[in-house]
């Protein structure tokens, strides 16, 4: 459904044609015409209604007499139809029978050929691409890398640099940053975008790992922590194809580019940090975009401001906070750990797959694109975030473990486990936060025995270390085995002529009421 949201906002919100909608989500241009269709059909409109559920537009769009499968005549491979072709005795006319076969209701012979032989004529023709004024942005990595050297240790580390380019205008931004890991990769393009004071409609990307979670020839998916980027732009992913550089071929030539007339004319000069190196690239950004072109009039620059820049769209109010999506499963205690804190969330999800949305200040979970929790992030690993409303009445219908049943539990292994017990769930806020080390000890009894269990928690509560973690440490040492540490005496005070006992103050003082 997620994918059907997103021909729905690009076709509606952004205006792009169904060509371009279908190359940007993976699929098919007839298949985008026919989920446009059923949504005018069905009376929707963009936005759709916030309380359109996922199982609900499904319903509406694909009633259960109807299938989402329907579609035109299937389409052969053509490339595997020329290699076949290739091989002794094979002809177009066996090809077609098998074809026929497999797919009564596909193209008859005729048609066959034709289509065929169409495609046939496209084999090793230079596509010269046309691109219009603010549409794409082309993004990669360049293949060199420029040294930035540690002021204090001495020590060289290599910069990545990152560089856009606009289709139209050849316009082009580069920066430098540490890594190509996904927060950079998402923060150059925030920075590219501030650059340009506007977002094109589609970014054409490389098929790295940031950008691309699963690479595929007919239908890549965006990683889903970029997708969120592109759409807080209002903007569409286009990644190229593996191996095709003529797909962002905007995007070779400005790194090529960049490297030669950049990265080659700072090669001599030193950098003692990363915003010195960035600064230097500034300079030359400047005088590479200003330099007039060799066969056209103008520069990039004046071509930008010509084409580009009046049909960018609008950057937001305020540029995105980078935060990343995870997947998490709700435990039984109905929390979600995330980056070694836990959230909670309506209990009604408990055992259910979350998507979580993590940034520096928040972190949202939510189930089949509904947010169902937001809480703020929490500072230290190990901490709660607890809301009232998530907790069920009694824990009856989907907490199988209550703080009674975990006492009841413990005092069968023994009195000071049973107390261990209480201990743990009395130090938390709720006393659901300590089902995670309460069954935790149920373990270590398995593990280690009743007998060792119960010396360890007395241990423990002697020497008031009562946690899951210092009874996991006290087993695993065989501390439990020891004698436990003996209570040290009360110490009696001196006695001596030039020492005065606390009763002398007593009486100094109680004398003086004004004191």
């Amino acid at each position: 459904m997620r994918r059907i949201r997103e021909v729905l906002r690009q076709r509606w919100e952004c205006g792009f044609s169904e060509r371009t909608v279908a190359a940007s989500c993976g699929l098919a241009r007839s298949t985008v015409g026919k989920y446009v269709q059923r949504a005018r059909a069905a009376g929707l409109s963009w936005p759709l209604p916030p309380t359109l559920t996922d199982d609900e537009l499904e319903r509406r769009l694909f009633p259960p007499n109807c299938s989402a499968e329907g579609g035109p005549r299937f389409v052969p491979d053509w490339a595997e139809v020329h290699r076949q072709l290739s091989r002794k005795g094979v002809t177009l006319q066996l090809v077609w029978e098998e074809y026929k076969q497999n797919h009564p209701d596909g193209f008859q012979y005729t048609q066959f050929c034709v289509r065929y032989r169409a495609w046939r004529e496209t084999l090793d023709l230079p596509m010269r691409q046309e691109h219009k004024a603010g549409e794409r942005m082309f993004v990669d990595y360049c293949g060199q890398t420029m040294p930035v050297t540690d002021g204090k240790s001495g020590n060289v580390r290599k910069a990545q640099i990152f560089v856009a380019v606009l289709g139209a205008s050849n316009y082009t931004y580069a920066e430098a940053c540490w890594t190509q890991s996904l927060p950079e990769w998402v923060m150059a393009h925030v920075h590219a975008l501030s650059f340009y004071g506007g977002s094109p409609a589609i970014w054409v990307c490389d098929n790295l790992k940031a950008g691309v979670e699963s690479a595929h020839r007919y239908e890549p998916e965006a990683n889903r922590t970029y997708e969120s980027v592109a759409e807080y732009y209002g903007c569409a992913i286009l990644p190229a194809r593996v191996r095709r550089p003529k797909d962002k071929a905007k995007a070779e030539k400005a790194v090529l580019d960049v490297e030669r007339r950049i990265l080659a004319a700072l090669r001599n000069r030193t950098f003692f940090s990363l915003r010195a190196l960035n600064e230097a690239i500034e300079w030359k950004l400047i005088e590479y975009n200003a330099r007039p072109f060799q066969k056209l009039e103008g520069s990039r620059r004046s071509l930008f401001e010509e084409l580009d820049k009046p049909a960018l769209r609008s950057l937001p109010a305020e540029p995105y906070e980078y935060a990343e999506w995870k997947k998490a499963r709700v435990n039984i205690d109905y929390h979600v750990a995330v980056d070694g804190s836990f959230y909670s969330v309506p209990y009604q999800l408990v055992n259910k797959g979350l998507d979580v949305r993590v940034s520096n200040t928040a972190v949202e979970l939510f189930h089949k694109n509904k947010r169902v929790a937001s809480h703020l992030r929490l500072p230290r690993k190990g901490q709660y975030a607890t809301h009232t409303e998530h907790m069920p009445k009694g824990h009856r219908d989907y907490a199988e473990w209550t703080p009674e049943r975990l006492v009841r539990w413990a005092e069968r292994t023994g009195p000071q486990t049973a107390q261990a017990v209480e201990t743990i769930l009395r130090a938390r806020p709720h006393p659901q936060q300590g089902f995670r080390a309460c069954l935790g000890l149920m373990r270590l009894g398995k593990e280690h025995g009743p007998d060792r269990l119960e010396a360890a928690c007395t241990r423990a509560l002697v020497t008031k270390t009562v946690s899951f973690k210092s009874i996991e440490s006290i087993l695993k040492r065989k501390l439990d085995q020891r004698p436990l540490p003996k209570k040290q005496p009360e110490k009696t005070p001196v006695e001596h002529d030039n020492i005065r006992g606390p009763e002398y103050y007593r009486e100094t003082m109680g004398g003086d009421e004004s004191c």
